[in-house]
C-alpha cells in the first residue's frame, strides 16, 4: 500500500555550546550563537535514540485556545484540542506528524484486503481505555459512524460505505470505491473512544486509549490542560513522565517570557521578532517549512469578487517576497503551486503569481473593475502583521482597502440563503494537522462542506468551476494508477491556481522554541500543535 508523504525542510538555531551538546541529533554549524542546520526528520515514530529519563513533568506553552475537547470531528478543527487528542486517543492507525507516515496504533497490522472495496483490520491484543475497559470493535465502529456524519471530517471519510464489528477482534471496512493508496492515512482521522460515553462526557472529559489521559481541561486563554499517564496503555509510545501540563498563552510575549524563564520546556509559534531574544536566553528555535499559510478568502457570490480575474489581481498586486523578507524574516516559501515544492505530489501550477502591479491593473480593467472599494477582514492573530503592507499594495493598483481586524466569528460565514456580507478575508490555515495527502488537503477547503457552502460560497458560483473540480477529485480518488492519479491532481491544482477562491500567499515555516537541556526526544512539527509523544523531561 503506497503512502503519500512529504519531506519537510528544517532549520534549527541553537544558542551556546552546552545547549548544542544537549540537543541530541542536531549539528551546530558555525559558532557564537546561531548557526543553522538542515536535517531530515527521523523516519517512523519520533522517539529518542537513548532510553528516556522517567519522571518529572512535560510542559508546553500553546498559542491557540479552544473549549472543544470532543474528539469527534477532529475537535472542529481546533489546533489546540486536536494536538491534545493526539496524546489521549488512538486511531486504528496514527500519523507521525514529523514524517506523515502511518504506524499501527489500535490496529495490530496493516489492513487485510478482502476485495478492492473491503478490508479487515484486527485490533492489537490488550488495548484498553484509561478507565481499564477493553477497546472493542463496537467502539471502533461507533467512532467511525459518528465521524462519518460529522460536518468537519465527514468529507475525509466519504469513500467509506460502512464500518462494522465482524467479531471481537476484527473490524470490517467496506468502501464505496477502491481507495487503496490513501487508506491507512485516512483511517487515522478517526480517534476511538468508548461507545458508552454520553455527549456530555465527550464534550467535557472524554477518555481514550492513548498514552496520556486528561486530568483537568481548561482551553481558555490563561487556562491549563493537565494530563496524567494512562496506566492501562499498551501501545508503543508509553508516557515517560509523571505528568504533562500545557499552558494556554495566546499572547506571544507571555509564551516567550515563559520559555525564557524555563517555566515551560516548549513554546509553540515563536514570533520572528522574538527569535533572537530566545536564542540569547539559551533556547533552541527551530523552523520547519511546511504547508502552513496565510490566504485570501473571497466572497465569490459578491461582485466584483465573483470574477476570477479580480481575485487574481489581488495576488499580482501584493509584493509577497517583501512580506516574506520583512514580516516573516525570510521564514517562508513563495507559492509556485498549491503544495510546497518539497511535497512528494508537488505540481508547478500553470498560473504562478509574481509581484506585477501592471498585470493586476490590466486584469481589473479587463474585468471592468478598475476602482474597487472593499473591507478586508483580518484575523487578529499573526496574519495581522501582514495587513498594512497588503493594504498599501492593494491601494496602489486601485483596490481601495479598509482593514477590519477582528477575532473571526466563523458562525457568521455559515451557509446562507442570502449573500454573505463580507468582501475578502485574510486569515491563516493548515489542514496538514489532519493529514498530508493532496485529496485531504483539497477536500478541507474546496470539498462539499462549510468552506464552499458558506465562507467562499464557491459551490454556489455560476461559473461551474467548483463542480469541475469535484469531478476531477473524485476521478483521482478512484484512480489506481499513481501516474494517472497525479495527472488528475495536477489538473485540480491548476484550477485552484487559476480561480483562487481561497489560495495561499506563501507557505510559512513554523517556528517552535524549546529548552533542549530540559527535554529529550522532542521534535517540532511543520504544522500547528505540539507533539510530546516519545519525549521526556530531563530536569
Amino acid at each position: 500500500m503506497n503512502e503519500v508523504k512529504a519531506s519537510l525542510s528544517r532549520r534549527t538555531f541553537l544558542a551556546g555550546g552546552a545547549v548544542a551538546a544537549a540537543a541530541a541529533g542536531l549539528t551546530l554549524a558555525g559558532c557564537g550563537g546561531g548557526g543553522s542546520t538542515d536535517s531530515k526528520p527521523a523516519e517512523g515514530n519520533s522517539t529518542p535514540a537513548a532510553e528516556p529519563a522517567k519522571g518529572g513533568t512535560l510542559t508546553g506553552g500553546c498559542a491557540y485556545t479552544s473549549t472543544n475537547v470532543n474528539p469527534v470531528g477532529l475537535n472542529g478543527g481546533s489546533a489546540l484540542m486536536l494536538a491534545a487528542t493526539w496524546h489521549v486517543f488512538e486511531g486504528l492507525y496514527d500519523l507521525d506528524l514529523h514524517t506523515y507516515k502511518t504506524y499501527n496504533a489500535l490496529a495490530a497490522a496493516d489492513p487485510v484486503k478482502v476485495s478492492d472495496t473491503e478490508y479487515e483490520v484486527t485490533l492489537r491484543d490488550g488495548a484498553k481505555f484509561s478507565n481499564g475497559t477493553a477497546v472493542t470493535t463496537a467502539d471502533v465502529a461507533n467512532a467511525f459512524e459518528k465521524n462519518m456524519l460529522d460536518a468537519t471530517c465527514g468529507a475525509f471519510l466519504s469513500f467509506i460505505d460502512s464500518v462494522a464489528a465482524k467479531d471481537d477482534k476484527t473490524v470490517s471496512i467496506k468502501l464505496k470505491y477502491a481507495f487503496d493508496a490513501l487508506l491507512k492515512g485516512r483511517l487515522s482521522v478517526v480517534k476511538v473512544f468508548p461507545a458508552s460515553l454520553t455527549e456530555e462526557q465527550l464534550k467535557t472529559m472524554p477518555i481514550g486509549s492513548g498514552p496520556w489521559k486528561y486530568d483537568t481541561v481548561n482551553g481558555d486563554d490563561g487556562g491549563t490542560i493537565a494530563y496524567l499517564p494512562n496506566e492501562n496503555y499498551t501501545g508503543s509510545l508509553k508516557a515517560t513522565a509523571d505528568s504533562m501540563k500545557w499552558s494556554i498563552l495566546l499572547d506571544p510575549t507571555a509564551r516567550t517570557t515563559a520559555l525564557q524563564e524555563s517555566t515551560i520546556q516548549v513554546m509553540e509559534n515563536v514570533p520572528d521578532a522574538n527569535g533572537d531574544q530566545l536564542l540569547a536566553a539559551g533556547a533552541t528555535v527551530e523552523y520547519i517549512q511546511g504547508f502552513n499559510q496565510p490566504f485570501f478568502m473571497f466572497n465569490t457570490l459578491k461582485a466584483p469578487f465573483d470574477d476570477y480575474r479580480v481575485r487574481q489581481a489581488f495576488y499580482y498586486a501584493v509584493d509577497v517576497e517583501k512580506l516574506i523578507s520583512n514580516q516573516m524574516a525570510g521564514h517562508a516559501a513563495s507559492i509556485t503551486g498549491f503544495l510546497p515544492e518539497d511535497h512528494a505530489n508537488y505540481h508547478k501550477a500553470a498560473t504562478i503569481y509574481k509581484y506585477d502591479p501592471a498585470k493586476a491593473k490590466s486584469l481589473l480593467k479587463e474585468a471592468g473593475a478598475e476602482s474597487v472599494t472593499l473591507t478586508l477582514v483580518v484575523n487578529n492573530n499573526w496574519v495581522k502583521e501582514l495587513a498594512p503592507q497588503i493594504k498599501n499594495d492593494l491601494d496602489a493598483v486601485g483596490i481601495n482597502c479598509t482593514i477590519n481586524e477582528q477575532k473571526i466569528n466563523w458562525a457568521e460565514y455559515a451557509a446562507s440563503d442570502s449573500a454573505l456580507a463580507y468582501d475578502v478575508m485574510l486569515t491563516p490555515g493548515d489542514p496538514t494537522c489532519f493529514g498530508n495527502d493532496p485529496d485531504l488537503l483539497m477536500s478541507w477547503w474546496y470539498g462539499d462542506n462549510i468552506w464552499t457552502q458558506g465562507r467562499t460560497c464557491w459551490q454556489k458560483a455560476k461559473d461551474g468551476k467548483w463542480a469541475e473540480l469535484q469531478t476531477l477529485m473524485q476521478s483521482a480518488r478512484e484512480e489506481a494508477d499513481a501516474k494517472k492519479q497525479q495527472d488528475l491532481w495536477n489538473q485540480c491544482f491548476d484550477i485552484l491556481a487559476e480561480q483562487v477562491p481561497l489560495y495561499p500567499l506563501f507557505h510559512r515555516a513554523v517556528a517552535t522554541g524549546y529548552r533542549a537541556e530540559k527535554i529529550t526526544g522532542f521534535q517540532p512539527i511543520a504544522t500547528t500543535g505540539l507533539v510530546f509523544l516519545g519525549a521526556s523531561a530531563t530536569a
